[in-house]
């Protein structure tokens, strides 16, 4: 089939296809863990999505909203890849305030002190009982 003939393909195969995931199975992994929602609702890999249809995936701290523009079944390279989708302009918005959020954290978060003797053992304690 050419892409001109698609007219829908399974979600796990197009997220693969335009390199949001790096093999099928992570981006069955992905849809299974409920990290991929496709027009509002949670899909099964297997549902077969249209252009047009709105998808929104998890990916680390990043969360994506994305229109399908086209729909293909082969891995091509990124600037191809790229053509298959379009993020909205929310999304990228919200993304880079995340961004600037987690780097004006601190990377490190000092302890005023080393924990004394009792705390040890409170620490020790607590984790026996997980």
């Amino acid at each position: 089939m050419t892409n001109e003939e698609l007219t829908r393909v399974r979600i796990d195969k197009w997220l693969w296809a335009a390199r949001f995931f790096k093999t099928r199975a992570i981006a069955k992994k992905a849809i299974d863990g409920g990290k991929v929602n496709c027009d509002g609702s949670r899909p099964k890999p297997s549902k077969e999505i249209e252009v047009g249809s709105k998808i929104k995936l998890r990916q680390g701290f990043d969360e994506k909203t994305i229109i399908v523009k086209a729909l293909s079944e082969q891995r091509r390279g990124a600037p191809a890849a790229q053509l298959l989708y379009e993020e909205t302009e929310a999304s990228k918005e919200q993304r880079e305030t995340q961004a600037q959020q987690r780097k004006a954290q601190p990377k490190h978060w000092p302890t005023p002190t080393k924990p004394n003797k009792k705390q040890r053992r409170l620490i020790q304690q607590f984790k026996q009982q997980g």
